[in-house]
């Protein structure tokens, strides 16, 4: 069959899965039988077989499970209380006040679960009743926490970091850590327009707060400490050499089980529970990527990231532009698929362009990620937007429009990035220099 007739072919099909309820894993794997079948002559069974076992039998995804479960203890701690607790006399005195806390406390606790949606989740039940009894505006407030959300997919440990570690065969601690600055960067970013929103609609904003003591300060200090203690330990072991991405999740789950113990805040039931909720997300991103396995071969029996590639490179875009492209690209994308679909079904396409066009793979996926990050405030699949509807009971479209200036603030970071890559580079650079 002709490429020309294939690819809408395909297209077709998958999108029919996925407007049939099928799993996102089933959907991919039903596009790359109907590619084998009609372009391959290979037999699709074996090819099925080999495939699979072939894309989860990578030893980097073994840190997969162990940060999804750390992420999952760490929900039903107290963490999330404590982190509001800590963080509050610290922002009074800014502009903004107690807004500034959706981002702090989203930066903090995506350093410890790599989980968007959990992020946003745990957060909002925590922080939104309290900004909404204290006076502060739904919107900002939603917004607010809608775009921090964001911050679980790039401030590692990133569950979707690993997995395009995996998929492209890049360092997972240097994706790791070339995730660090650009997350900052993104906190300030968000910070700083809390601060200039605050500024211009003072009218919005209620009245401050009672100043709070020296002393009930430094003890709002002492209940961050734990969770900072726990991010120094995982990232800090990365970046000395001390362990690896897997044996650095380890360390994250005995530190979380440590400080869940050490609080009371987990029972046995609780333990189990978090144990079952992790087996099922491990289990739902392990189908997508033997989906994604299967259909990244498939697709080069029949030839169509080959032309697609040449295409692209007879159009002589020069590396902004491609960005540009791409940027357009993942955003669409990401109106119809979650975050890890979108990397498993496309990364394999378009990583051999990218790489021709000058670009680093590593530079690249925290520049992927951000781009992500976008997908999950953009209706109608949003997972962070879900996440905040099933929360407040508002609309989603609704959410959508309270989250578009954090939108807006992704797509300046995405400039600033490509505009000064080292931004992403320099800290794994300092790593490799040693």
């Amino acid at each position: 069959m002709e490429i020309a007739t294939l690819a809408p072919l395909l297209i077709v099909v998958l999108f029919g899965a996925l407007a049939a309820g099928l799993w996102v894993g089933f959907a991919l794997i039903a596009v790359g039988l109907v590619a084998m079948l009609a372009a391959a002559p290979a037999p699709a069974s074996l090819v099925f077989a080999t495939k699979v076992w072939g894309g989860l039998s990578v030893w980097d995804l073994t840190a997969l499970p162990m940060f999804i479960w750390m992420g999952e203890i760490l929900v039903r701690s107290r963490l999330s209380s404590d982190m509001f607790s800590g963080l509050a006399p610290f922002t009074a005195r800014l502009p903004g006040r107690l807004l500034h806390v959706n981002v702090l406390g989203c930066a903090l606790f995506a350093a410890v679960s790599g989980s968007s949606a959990a992020t946003t989740a745990t957060i909002g039940r925590m922080s939104l009743p309290e900004l909404k009894a204290r006076g502060y505006d739904d919107r900002m407030a939603i917004g607010t926490l809608a775009g921090s959300g964001t911050f679980g997919f790039l401030i590692p440990p990133s569950i979707i970091l690993i997995v395009y570690g995996a998929a492209t065969e890049q360092s997972i601690a240097r994706l790791f850590l070339a995730g660090v600055l650009p997350g900052l960067m993104l906190a300030g970013l968000f910070a700083g327009y809390i601060m200039l929103w605050s500024t211009l609609n003072r009218s919005l904003m209620p009245a401050a707060e009672p100043p709070v003591d020296r002393r009930e300060a430094l003890g709002a200090a002492a209940r961050l400490l734990p969770v900072v203690g726990l991010i120094v330990a995982v990232i800090g072991s990365i970046y000395l050499g001390i362990a690896s991405p897997t044996e650095a999740a380890v360390i994250g789950v005995t530190g979380a089980l440590i400080l869940a113990a050490a609080t009371g805040a987990l029972s046995w039931a609780g333990l189990f529970d978090s144990l079952r909720a992790a087996t099922i997300t491990t289990c739902m991103i392990a189908f997508i990527l033997a989906g994604a396995s299967f259909l990244t071969v498939a697709m080069g029996y029949t030839g169509i990231p080959r032309e697609l590639a040449r295409a692209i490179g007879e159009m002589g875009l020069s590396p902004y532009a491609l960005l540009a492209m791409l940027t357009v690209f993942f955003i669409v994308m990401g109106m119809f698929l979650d975050g890890i679909s979108i990397v498993v079904l496309t990364v394999s396409i378009i990583l051999p362009m990218v790489v021709a066009a000058g670009i680093d793979p590593i530079w690249f996926g925290i520049f992927l990620v951000l781009v992500v990050e976008m997908s999950q405030i953009t209706p109608p699949v949003g997972f962070n937007l879900f996440v905040i509807q099933t929360i407040t009971g508002r609309d989603i479209f609704a959410v959508a429009r309270y989250a578009a200036p954090f939108f807006l603030l992704l797509v300046l970071a995405v400039a600033i990035l490509s505009l000064f890559p080292e931004i992403a580079l320099w800290l794994p650079g300092t790593m490799l220099s040693r």
